[in-house]
């Protein structure tokens, strides 16, 4: 879900991932310095390029549907390396054809049809707008963001990985979807393999924390009958969310994360399309309209205190009581649309014996258990004493280790042994 970098430290530990990163690789060059550039002029909503043509259902899963070259960026300023944008054919949360954007990045270089090593990089940016998503935020625009997308790419840029950051919520910002998401990252994959002429057999890894989790868990789950051919060696996630019901009751009038709810009420109601304005308090028609359209660190911390029970009207218990919400929610549970074929890490904070202020670490050892039983090399981290945003530092540096370990051909440890 969220990563705050408020904290100077945090974001200071943060943007030093840059030189951890080029530690974990053999070095190609060093990152590209920024230059002054313009923000994109249009937001995605707006931006034909993000509209498929006329046809596009009849393309293959993962076929390029439209190309464009760009400038990454962050406040004005831009990093000059290749950077190709690809609109794609995906498929949706319900089986049906639908097209969403890939950013792939290539280090400094490297020309088409040479090896590669590519690293599916999955942002946490939890949208219910446009603004929000990383075709966009990486060029330069929604200046509220923080540099941790851009400071990390640089970073495996500059340890020689190719990167395809998805927009893997798709056009319809449909954010801790399961299916939606993984099929989006996998496809992603295929689109950025077509454009860089790279062999079927290129070595891939999963990344992603928090909400990033998502695409990178679910991917992992759904590639051996989704997506076979990807030479997927190893999937990092870190900050998980396994099952959202639980994480409900978690965050239920929570200081920092309360405001997750409201958006995840407006999410599955527009999602599952379930009849969610009939069962709202006044104050929950005003909240949900107040989230409507923003990202994750506009409304996270928004509503201190905030419960299910303050946004819905008193004849229902809660928001898992709303008919068709627990059905809904039960078809995004992790580790239960398939079993990875790559060995996988995973991690999770625990700051106050539960979790870490959002994500609940049982539920992830839980799910590394039973990757584990299923004969999925799998290893778990817990980081104790560390909340939601601090966990984010020590994760990554060990996920890229492990990423680094994989891509290299390593034996997998984990599952005890």
């Amino acid at each position: 879900m969220r990563l705050l970098s408020r904290g100077l430290g945090t974001l200071t530990a943060i943007l030093g991932l840059t030189t951890t990163l080029s530690l974990l690789a053999p070095t190609v060059s060093a990152a590209p310095v920024p230059v002054p550039a313009a923000a994109p002029a249009q937001l995605p909503s707006q931006d034909p390029f993000y509209d498929p043509p006329a046809g596009y259902e009849s393309s293959s899963p993962g076929a390029a549907l439209r190309t464009r070259q760009v400038e990454l960026g962050w406040r004005g300023t831009s990093i000059p390396i290749s950077a190709t944008q690809i609109l794609y054919r995906t498929t949706n949360q319900f089986g049906r054809p639908t097209a969403t954007v890939t950013t792939v990045i290539s280090p400094p270089g490297a020309a088409a049809g040479t090896p590669r090593r590519v690293v599916s990089y999955h942002s946490f940016y939890d949208a219910l707008g446009s603004q929000c998503d990383p075709s966009y935020t990486l060029r330069g625009g929604n200046a509220a963001e923080a540099p941790i997308d851009i400071t990390l790419i640089s970073g495996l840029l500059a340890a020689g990985y190719t990167v395809a950051a998805p927009d893997y919520e798709g056009r319809g910002l449909r954010w801790t979807m399961a299916r939606e998401s993984g099929y989006a990252a996998l496809d992603g994959v295929r689109a950025a393999l077509g454009h860089l002429r790279a062999p079927a057999r290129t070595p891939i890894g999963l990344f992603g924390y928090s909400g990033g989790s998502i695409p990178t868990g679910f991917g992992a789950e759904l590639a051996p009958r989704y997506a076979p051919e990807l030479n997927i060696v190893g999937a990092a996630a870190g900050g998980v969310l396994v099952n959202p019901a639980n994480n409900l009751g978690y965050v239920n009038g929570s200081q920092n994360w309360a405001g997750v709810i409201p958006a995840l009420m407006a999410v599955y109601a527009e999602t599952y399309g379930i009849d969610m304005q009939s069962y709202l308090s006044p104050k929950g028609k005003r909240v949900l309209g107040q989230v409507a359209g923003e990202c994750i660190e506009a409304f996270a911390d928004k509503y201190p205190g905030l419960t299910d029970h303050q946004l819905l009207v008193p004849t229902v218990g809660g928001l898992l009581d709303v008919p068709g919400v627990r059905q809904a929610i039960s078809q995004n549970v992790m580790g239960t649309l398939g079993t990875p074929r790559s060995p996988m890490m995973l991690g999770v904070g625990n700051v106050d014996g539960t979790g870490d202020g959002v994500m609940i670490a049982a539920d992830v050892a839980r799910l590394a258990g039973s990757f584990c039983n299923r004969g999925v090399p799998t290893t778990f981290t817990e980081y104790r004493g560390s909340n939601h945003t601090r966990a984010f530092i020590p994760w990554s540096a060990e996920a890229l280790g492990f990423l680094n370990s994989r891509f290299s051909g390593q034996p997998a440890g984990g599952c005890g042994r």
